[in-house]
Protein backbone atom coordinates (compact mmCIF):
# COMPACT_ATOMS: atom_id res chain seq x y z
CA UNK A 1 0.00 0.00 0.00
CA UNK A 2 1.22 3.46 -0.92
CA UNK A 3 2.44 5.70 2.00
CA UNK A 4 -0.52 7.99 3.49
CA UNK A 5 1.23 10.89 3.58
CA UNK A 6 0.06 13.61 1.65
CA UNK A 7 1.30 16.70 -0.07
CA UNK A 8 1.61 20.03 1.72
CA UNK A 9 -0.42 21.82 -0.42
CA UNK A 10 -3.42 19.86 -0.39
CA UNK A 11 -2.87 19.30 3.11
CA UNK A 12 -3.77 23.21 3.51
CA UNK A 13 -6.95 23.62 1.80
CA UNK A 14 -10.56 23.32 3.94
CA UNK A 15 -12.21 20.22 3.09
CA UNK A 16 -14.72 21.31 0.96
CA UNK A 17 -12.24 22.81 -1.19
CA UNK A 18 -10.27 19.39 -1.36
CA UNK A 19 -13.36 17.21 -1.63
CA UNK A 20 -14.25 19.29 -4.70
CA UNK A 21 -10.48 18.45 -6.22
CA UNK A 22 -10.49 14.81 -5.24
CA UNK A 23 -12.73 13.43 -7.84
CA UNK A 24 -9.93 14.96 -10.39
CA UNK A 25 -7.09 13.53 -8.45
CA UNK A 26 -5.33 10.30 -9.65
CA UNK A 27 -2.77 8.13 -8.12
CA UNK A 28 0.73 8.43 -10.57
CA UNK A 29 3.82 6.71 -10.15
CA UNK A 30 6.79 8.49 -10.30
CA UNK A 31 9.18 6.63 -12.11
CA UNK A 32 13.14 7.58 -12.39
CA UNK A 33 13.56 10.24 -15.42
CA UNK A 34 10.05 10.04 -16.20
CA UNK A 35 9.44 13.48 -18.13
CA UNK A 36 6.36 15.56 -16.63
CA UNK A 37 6.63 18.39 -18.77
CA UNK A 38 8.90 19.70 -21.45
CA UNK A 39 10.08 22.89 -22.27
CA UNK A 40 8.12 25.12 -24.72
CA UNK A 41 4.99 22.73 -24.97
CA UNK A 42 1.77 22.64 -23.40
CA UNK A 43 1.44 21.62 -19.78
CA UNK A 44 -1.31 18.89 -20.06
CA UNK A 45 -0.73 17.85 -16.40
CA UNK A 46 0.06 18.86 -12.80
CA UNK A 47 1.38 16.80 -10.30
CA UNK A 48 1.22 17.36 -6.25
CA UNK A 49 4.32 14.95 -5.49
CA UNK A 50 3.68 12.82 -1.93
CA UNK A 51 7.20 11.44 -1.86
CA UNK A 52 10.39 11.24 -4.78
CA UNK A 53 11.62 14.59 -6.26
CA UNK A 54 10.97 16.39 -9.28
CA UNK A 55 13.60 18.66 -10.98
CA UNK A 56 13.40 21.43 -13.24
CA UNK A 57 15.54 21.40 -16.09
CA UNK A 58 17.22 24.11 -18.17
CA UNK A 59 18.80 23.03 -21.61
CA UNK A 60 20.88 25.28 -23.59
CA UNK A 61 21.88 25.39 -27.04
CA UNK A 62 24.72 23.07 -27.18
CA UNK A 63 22.69 20.35 -24.97
CA UNK A 64 24.24 21.27 -21.23
CA UNK A 65 21.55 20.93 -18.93
CA UNK A 66 21.44 22.02 -15.84
CA UNK A 67 19.05 22.29 -12.75
CA UNK A 68 17.63 25.15 -11.35
CA UNK A 69 15.17 24.02 -9.16
CA UNK A 70 13.25 20.73 -7.25
CA UNK A 71 10.05 20.54 -6.50
CA UNK A 72 9.05 17.37 -4.29
CA UNK A 73 5.87 16.90 -1.16
CA UNK A 74 5.76 20.94 -0.48
CA UNK A 75 4.73 21.76 -4.38
CA UNK A 76 3.51 21.51 -7.46
CA UNK A 77 4.78 20.64 -10.90
CA UNK A 78 3.23 22.56 -13.22
CA UNK A 79 3.58 26.02 -11.52
CA UNK A 80 3.11 28.16 -14.39
CA UNK A 81 -0.56 27.10 -14.45
CA UNK A 82 -1.03 28.88 -11.36
CA UNK A 83 0.56 32.09 -13.38
CA UNK A 84 -1.87 31.81 -16.15
CA UNK A 85 0.52 30.34 -18.74
CA UNK A 86 0.55 26.83 -19.91
CA UNK A 87 3.93 26.84 -21.50
CA UNK A 88 7.23 26.91 -19.74
CA UNK A 89 10.88 27.32 -20.66
CA UNK A 90 12.11 24.71 -18.80
CA UNK A 91 11.69 20.68 -18.81
CA UNK A 92 10.71 19.09 -15.49
CA UNK A 93 12.07 15.14 -15.10
CA UNK A 94 11.64 12.67 -11.98
CA UNK A 95 14.93 13.15 -10.66
CA UNK A 96 13.74 10.67 -7.51
CA UNK A 97 11.21 8.08 -7.67
CA UNK A 98 8.24 8.29 -5.79
CA UNK A 99 4.37 9.06 -6.15
CA UNK A 100 2.34 11.67 -6.82
CA UNK A 101 -1.44 12.89 -7.19
CA UNK A 102 -1.77 14.38 -10.87
CA UNK A 103 -4.94 16.36 -12.50
CA UNK A 104 -5.60 17.82 -15.80
CA UNK A 105 -4.21 21.14 -15.87
CA UNK A 106 -7.08 22.47 -17.32
CA UNK A 107 -9.61 21.46 -14.65
CA UNK A 108 -7.10 22.67 -12.37
CA UNK A 109 -6.80 26.74 -13.77
CA UNK A 110 -10.94 26.32 -13.44
CA UNK A 111 -10.34 25.77 -9.81
CA UNK A 112 -8.08 27.70 -9.39
CA UNK A 113 -10.40 30.68 -11.12
CA UNK A 114 -13.24 29.33 -8.67
CA UNK A 115 -11.11 28.97 -5.51
CA UNK A 116 -9.81 31.91 -3.18
CA UNK A 117 -8.37 29.48 -0.89
CA UNK A 118 -6.56 27.57 -3.84
CA UNK A 119 -5.57 30.36 -5.09
CA UNK A 120 -3.79 31.56 -2.10
CA UNK A 121 -2.05 28.75 -1.48
CA UNK A 122 -0.62 28.49 -4.71
CA UNK A 123 0.09 32.40 -4.72
CA UNK A 124 2.54 31.33 -1.59
CA UNK A 125 3.90 28.43 -2.86
CA UNK A 126 5.18 30.49 -6.10
CA UNK A 127 6.71 32.87 -3.54
CA UNK A 128 8.30 30.37 -1.88
CA UNK A 129 9.27 28.30 -4.70
CA UNK A 130 10.98 31.31 -6.81
CA UNK A 131 12.83 32.28 -3.19
CA UNK A 132 14.18 28.55 -2.61
CA UNK A 133 15.79 28.98 -6.87
CA UNK A 134 17.01 32.22 -5.84
CA UNK A 135 18.86 31.21 -2.64
CA UNK A 136 20.20 28.34 -4.86
CA UNK A 137 21.29 30.91 -7.20
CA UNK A 138 23.27 32.53 -4.20
CA UNK A 139 24.31 29.02 -2.95
CA UNK A 140 26.30 27.81 -6.01
CA UNK A 141 28.15 30.98 -5.84
CA UNK A 142 28.96 31.27 -2.22
CA UNK A 143 29.27 27.92 -0.96
CA UNK A 144 31.72 24.78 -1.51
CA UNK A 145 30.41 21.63 -3.38
CA UNK A 146 30.27 19.94 -0.22
CA UNK A 147 28.31 22.36 1.77
CA UNK A 148 26.04 22.19 -1.43
CA UNK A 149 26.12 18.35 -1.69
CA UNK A 150 24.60 18.24 2.21
CA UNK A 151 22.01 20.72 1.79
CA UNK A 152 20.79 18.66 -1.52
CA UNK A 153 20.92 15.28 0.12
CA UNK A 154 19.13 17.06 3.55
CA UNK A 155 16.37 18.58 1.17
CA UNK A 156 15.85 15.41 -0.49
CA UNK A 157 15.72 13.17 2.54
CA UNK A 158 12.67 15.70 3.83
CA UNK A 159 10.93 14.78 0.72
CA UNK A 160 11.02 10.81 0.90
CA UNK A 161 9.69 8.12 3.49
CA UNK A 162 12.60 6.91 4.27
CA UNK A 163 16.59 8.17 4.48
CA UNK A 164 17.58 5.68 2.12
CA UNK A 165 16.14 6.56 -1.71
CA UNK A 166 17.81 6.65 -5.01
CA UNK A 167 19.90 9.72 -6.44
CA UNK A 168 21.90 8.65 -9.19
CA UNK A 169 25.82 10.85 -10.05
CA UNK A 170 24.01 12.33 -13.24
CA UNK A 171 21.13 14.12 -11.27
CA UNK A 172 23.51 14.91 -8.66
CA UNK A 173 26.14 16.27 -10.55
CA UNK A 174 23.18 18.57 -12.49
CA UNK A 175 22.18 19.64 -9.01
CA UNK A 176 25.32 20.50 -8.24
CA UNK A 177 26.59 22.08 -11.29
CA UNK A 178 30.09 19.81 -11.09
CA UNK A 179 31.51 16.37 -13.39
CA UNK A 180 30.52 13.03 -12.03
CA UNK A 181 34.31 12.55 -11.05
CA UNK A 182 33.37 15.59 -8.50
CA UNK A 183 30.60 13.71 -6.95
CA UNK A 184 32.45 10.73 -6.69
CA UNK A 185 35.08 12.47 -4.52
CA UNK A 186 32.16 14.09 -2.37
CA UNK A 187 30.19 11.64 -1.74
CA UNK A 188 32.94 9.71 -0.81
CA UNK A 189 34.29 12.08 1.84
CA UNK A 190 30.81 11.90 3.17
CA UNK A 191 30.67 8.28 3.20
CA UNK A 192 34.22 7.77 5.20
CA UNK A 193 33.02 10.15 7.48
CA UNK A 194 30.14 8.19 8.04
CA UNK A 195 27.25 10.93 7.19
CA UNK A 196 25.79 8.10 4.25
CA UNK A 197 26.56 5.20 2.17
CA UNK A 198 26.42 5.33 -1.48
CA UNK A 199 26.18 2.74 -3.88
CA UNK A 200 25.27 2.12 -7.51
CA UNK A 201 22.91 5.20 -6.89
CA UNK A 202 21.63 4.60 -3.70
CA UNK A 203 22.01 6.82 -0.81
CA UNK A 204 21.00 5.70 2.84
CA UNK A 205 21.47 8.84 5.39
CA UNK A 206 23.24 7.51 8.10
CA UNK A 207 24.10 10.99 10.48
CA UNK A 208 21.17 13.25 9.56
CA UNK A 209 22.89 15.89 12.34
CA UNK A 210 26.51 15.51 11.38
CA UNK A 211 25.10 16.37 7.41
CA UNK A 212 23.25 19.36 8.83
CA UNK A 213 26.46 20.72 10.61
CA UNK A 214 28.06 20.12 7.09
CA UNK A 215 25.57 21.82 5.07
CA UNK A 216 25.62 25.72 4.40
CA UNK A 217 22.93 28.14 5.87
CA UNK A 218 20.76 27.40 2.77
CA UNK A 219 19.22 24.76 3.69
CA UNK A 220 17.53 26.55 7.12
CA UNK A 221 16.66 29.67 5.02
CA UNK A 222 14.87 27.77 2.45
CA UNK A 223 13.07 25.59 5.56
CA UNK A 224 12.20 28.08 7.23
CA UNK A 225 11.22 30.63 4.08
CA UNK A 226 8.35 27.28 2.93
CA UNK A 227 7.48 27.56 7.14
CA UNK A 228 6.70 31.13 6.89
CA UNK A 229 4.66 31.18 3.86
CA UNK A 230 2.97 27.85 4.01
CA UNK A 231 2.64 27.00 7.98
CA UNK A 232 4.54 24.54 9.80
CA UNK A 233 3.09 21.36 8.51
CA UNK A 234 5.87 18.43 8.03
CA UNK A 235 5.24 17.48 11.88
CA UNK A 236 1.85 17.75 11.42
CA UNK A 237 -0.54 14.36 12.43
CA UNK A 238 -1.95 13.01 9.51
CA UNK A 239 -5.42 12.24 10.42
CA UNK A 240 -7.84 14.52 8.76
CA UNK A 241 -9.76 12.43 6.38
CA UNK A 242 -8.48 13.93 2.97
CA UNK A 243 -5.00 12.24 3.82
CA UNK A 244 -6.68 8.74 3.03
CA UNK A 245 -7.17 9.60 -0.83
CA UNK A 246 -3.95 7.52 -1.16
CA UNK A 247 -5.60 4.18 -0.82
CA UNK A 248 -9.03 5.13 -2.78
CA UNK A 249 -7.92 6.68 -5.91
CA UNK A 250 -5.96 5.10 -8.50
Amino acid sequence: MPDRRTNRLLSLLPDDEYERLRPHLSHDIFDYRKSLYEASRPIDHVYFPIDGVASLVITIANGASAEVGTIGSEGLVGLPICLGDRNAPSSVYVQVPGTALTMDARLFRSELDRSPALNRIMLRYAHAFFNQVAQSAACAHLHNVEQRCCRWLLMTRDRMPSGDFLLTHEFLGMMLGVRRTTVTDVMGALQKAGLVRYRRGHVTILDHEALRQRACECYEISKLEFDRLLGDTAAAPRTDKRHRLISEVG
